[in-house]
């Protein structure tokens, strides 16, 4: 029995399950994680394909059953943790993550795994679709955020194929999709400060309706700073955020940092 504020959906179809291993193109040679092996459909099918699966599942009642269920793959660590606060500098790498992120974890796990880039070679993630569209959307379009300058940033999103509700037990109540990430050797542009690009990039995205001059003054930009930035770049303040493409963000953040207004956002 699933259990609701675990957000367990547990994935049922098989099809599903062979489109997302396809996906993922794994190879003999490759470590996975994956995350909530739940009643073990994807872990089985990760076990075929690959050297060795590593599968955190933080339901204790589910773990139990796994460890019979799954007993006869070797190549299967059962691992009995929260993803948000496991030290996944344990696992050997570079390992692929393929997993149904649980949908109340998922945008903050998808950071944390950003965090760990240098260990991971691949993503392929079903989530939610309203987060998935978030992960791969173009600049000018209404998905279009932090979340998918931060998935450019460090990787290569493409959005593989939507997984309708019907496919999970119990069924939710949103569809889902599957998303895969190449993570990037090196992020997708140069830029003087990385943590100060993101700051930047939440506080653009912080009002939307606004205009980018107007969202980054209330941010903590004086205008005076803002203008000669603009200047510099001939960029127009009076565009929105969600019309700036990663490089215009990464050349915005090198002028205001190098301007010393880097103390100046939130």
């Amino acid at each position: 029995m699933s259990r609701p504020k675990l957000g367990q959906h547990f994935l049922k179809d098989p099809n599903m399950v062979r489109k997302i291993v396809r996906l993922a193109s794994l190879e003999p040679p490759d470590t996975v994680l994956e995350i909530g092996a739940g009643e073990g459909i994807l872990t089985r099918a990760l076990a075929e394909n690959t050297r060795e699966v590593y599968s955190l599942e933080v339901d204790e009642l589910l773990f139990t059953r796994l460890k019979d269920s799954l007993g006869d793959l070797p190549n299967v660590r059962l691992i009995c943790a929260d993803a948000m606060t496991y030290s996944y500098g344990l696992l050997p790498h570079p390992f692929k993550v393929v997993a149904n992120l649980p949908y109340y974890i998922a945008t903050p796990l998808i950071f944390r795994f950003f965090d760990l880039r240098s260990r991971i070679s691949e993503m392929v993630l079903m989530l939610q679709q309203e987060v998935a569209l978030r992960l791969v959307a173009s600049p000018g379009s209404r998905s279009y955020g932090p979340l998918a300058l931060a998935a450019r940033y460090y990787s290569v999103p493409q959005l593989g194929f939507r997984v309708p509700r019907q496919c999970f037990r119990p069924a939710p109540r949103v569809d889902s999709a599957v998303v895969r990430m190449e993570v990037r050797k090196q992020p997708a542009v140069e830029v003087r400060n990385e943590r100060f690009l993101f700051k930047l990039i939440r506080g653009a995205f912080a009002h939307r309706r606004k205009i980018l001059r107007n969202s980054l003054m209330d941010s903590g930009f004086s205008k005076e700073i803002l203008e000669r930035a603009a200047t510099a770049l001939s960029m127009d303040l009076h565009r929105r955020a969600e019309t700036l493409t990663l490089e215009e963000f990464a050349g915005l953040a090198d002028i205001l940092f190098e301007l010393g207004s880097q103390n100046m956002i939130a």
